[in-house]
């Protein structure tokens, strides 16, 4: 189910990509989802989890790794972290 709201949030959202730019637009209040991938480093989903528990915020726990979401997300990086 997660994989096809990543589909279908890449087709009609403008996705952030990276931790960076996800965080910038968490404290901005821009970003109402993020997607971690499944090898997403402890740390990361950590932070993404307290910016969760301060607000309104849906995180989804995708079942595929970084790579695929890169590739899904028609990148040639891996990525672990997106938003929109």
């Amino acid at each position: 189910m997660s994989v096809e709201q990543l589909k279908k949030a890449l087709k009609e959202e403008k996705c952030t990509f990276g931790l960076d730019e996800t965080v910038k637009n968490l404290k901005r209040g821009k970003a109402s989802t993020v997607f971690l991938a499944t090898d997403c480093k402890a740390s990361v989903r950590e932070k993404i989890i307290y910016y969760k528990k301060l607000g309104k915020l849906n995180v989804i726990e995708l079942e595929i790794n970084g790579h695929e979401v890169g590739a899904l997300s028609k990148k040639q990086f891996s990525v672990s972290v997106l938003s929109f």
